[in-house]
């Protein structure tokens, strides 16, 4: 059996909020219940989201979750 390739989940979090009136992380982390500390480390890359939280960002900008978050391969 094959080594399981590694895959990373990437986000447009920042450009999203940017597209709303640029919103700020802590206007977003007091959204959705987060500290503004979560939600640089999810903008970086350094924290992936719950469900529940992915799917809370998502709605809060109206989008489907598939549009603020990407699993992409390392091949």
């Amino acid at each position: 059996m094959a080594a399981r390739e590694r895959a990373e989940l990437t986000n447009q979090i920042r450009r999203f909020r940017f597209e709303h009136d640029e919103m700020t992380q802590q206007m977003l982390a007091s959204h959705v219940g987060v500290t503004r500390q979560t939600i640089i480390a999810l903008e970086s890359g350094k924290y992936s989201p719950s469900l529940a939280l992915a799917l809370r960002i998502a709605r809060t900008f109206d989008v489907p979750v598939e549009e603020i978050f990407q699993l992409t391969d390392d091949s």
